[in-house]
């Protein structure tokens, strides 16, 4: 087993949720914050700016143009998924709204395709707008079964089938070294709090600097 930098040990160590245990009861915290993590890790270096595909078609590098300076929270969908992937996205939309204006300028969704192979852009592009959730600062991404599998595993969220898929919604503040796994069956209002309190370590972080 491949041993995991600090930057995400404690947000993985009690394992992922598989798509079809979303609805599952459990005993554990719906929301579980990690401390910052040791070292001097380059988060670039790690999560990697492989090249990913939005749902509009645009070519984006994952680090550099999705994640660095923002606070983020990351959800796992394919979009023939009929049961737990369309909730997921249901529950987000509910976080938005949480959010207010906060949504777009201190808080950002990437939505990865664990199926990429069908997966492409379009049918990406027509899963969010069946949901609503085709909208500024909602990135719905996809692109290469390499590069997705590669980052899927750098997530802790790689499976071998794709309906088992993660449903943790995992959040974090990269600059500030934060990072807070979540159920999707959460309250959206514990999971907007949590998002806020990301965006402000980083705030702060950004004027100490």
């Amino acid at each position: 087993m491949k041993i995991l930098p600090a930057l995400l040990l404690a947000l993985l160590c009690t394992g992922a949720t598989a798509h079809n245990e979303s609805a599952a009861p459990s005993k554990a915290p719906a929301v579980a914050p990690t401390p910052a993590p040791s070292g001097t890790r380059d988060p670039r270096a790690y999560f990697t700016d492989l090249e990913l595909v939005t749902q509009d078609g645009r070519k984006v590098r994952f680090y550099s143009d999705t994640m660095e300076d923002r606070t983020v929270v990351i959800s796992f969908i394919y979009t023939n998924c009929k049961d737990a992937c369309p909730l997921i996205l249901q529950k987000l939309l509910n976080v938005k709204e949480l959010l207010g204006d906060a949504f777009n300028r201190d808080v950002y969704f990437l939505t990865i395709s664990s199926d990429p192979d069908r997966d492409t852009p379009s049918e990406m592009k027509k899963y969010a707008q069946k949901q609503s959730a085709d909208l500024p600062g909602w990135l719905h991404l996809t692109g290469s079964k390499e590069n997705i599998t590669h980052i899927l595993k750098k997530l802790g969220s790689y499976s071998q089938s794709v309906e088992e898929h993660s449903t943790l919604l995992l959040a974090g503040n990269v600059s500030a070294k934060r990072w807070t796994k979540m159920r999707a069956d959460a309250p959206a209002q514990l999971i907007a709090e949590r998002l806020k309190v990301l965006a402000e370590v980083g705030a702060l972080g950004a004027k100490a600097n």
